[in-house]
């Protein structure tokens, strides 16, 4: 039997969603350098007038990195839960969650410098 939607179970999620950023935010230094560099591009594109594709690409990198990121935090956060002492598969686990981060960072890093790099270079040259 299917559930009948509920705003007030919804805006419930709503905060635990909202308590998960900040716990990410509060304890994981990578998400905060994360929060930095999304930062840092936001103002790169609002500066240099990036077009609403490029928009797109960003926002889409930026949810992208800051969501794996969180995601690598939750199951490192698990896997200490399940085996608080060492297990090698345990960190197969949590090198495997970093990589996925590490992916599509890289993904992220190459997107910015696609969209930023010429354009940089074209505000350099003007000068």
């Amino acid at each position: 039997m299917a559930q009948q939607f509920s705003i007030k179970k919804m805006l419930r999620s709503f905060g635990y969603a909202v308590s998960g950023l900040r716990a990410v935010a509060r304890s994981e230094q990578n998400f905060r350098i994360h929060l930095l560099l999304a930062a840092l591009a936001i103002l790169l594109g609002w500066g240099l007038n990036i077009s609403m594709l490029d928009w797109v690409l960003i926002i889409g990198c930026i949810a992208a990195v800051m969501g794996a990121e969180t995601m690598n935090t939750a199951i490192e956060k698990l896997c200490d839960v399940v085996s608080p002492q060492y297990h090698d598969k345990i960190k197969v686990v949590k090198d495997l969650a970093a990589a996925a981060v590490l992916i599509v960072s890289i993904g992220a890093l190459i997107t910015g410098g696609i969209i930023f790099i010429p354009r940089i270079i074209h505000q350099l040259s003007a000068f």
